[in-house]
């Protein structure tokens, strides 16, 4: 079983990967492509580009990236503890995001979503890895 959660971690990671990737390349870029600007409540702008971008003066996107790498390397690496810690600092600075675009920016972006829902589910299974490492010991 626990090969099985770490296979889907290393998954889950690599789309994350694959997403904030693309969120960092519209904070970059200087004419944006702006793939999941829908309208004016569905858009990733505040986000790229808007007041949510950075978060102390590092992109927003940049720090989900590094997240989404490390979380990489340490199911790979299959280190639980380091995977749990990156996995619990990925939901709270992802809720954090939730938050302010949805009550501050009264925005959703589509992409952040898909991030956070990977997120979610990425931390449900380190704690549910954790869980089975303090039952063997």
């Amino acid at each position: 079983m626990n090969n099985k959660h770490f296979k889907w971690i290393i998954w889950l990671s690599a789309v994350g990967i694959v997403l904030a990737s693309y969120l960092f390349s519209e904070y970059l870029a200087e004419d944006p492509l702006e793939l999941c600007s829908i309208n004016a409540w569905i858009n990733c702008g505040p986000v790229t580009k808007g007041n949510l971008a950075e978060f102390y003066g590092i992109p927003v996107s940049l720090i989900g990236l590094i997240g989404y790498i490390i979380i990489l390397f340490s199911a790979l690496a299959k280190k639980k503890k380091l995977l749990l810690g990156m996995a619990t600092f990925g939901m709270l600075f992802c809720l954090r995001l939730t938050i302010l675009e949805i009550f501050v920016e009264k925005i959703i972006c589509p992409v952040c979503v898909l991030c956070q829902t990977i997120m979610l589910v990425v931390f449900i299974l380190s704690v549910r890895l954790n869980i089975k490492n303090n039952k063997a010991v």
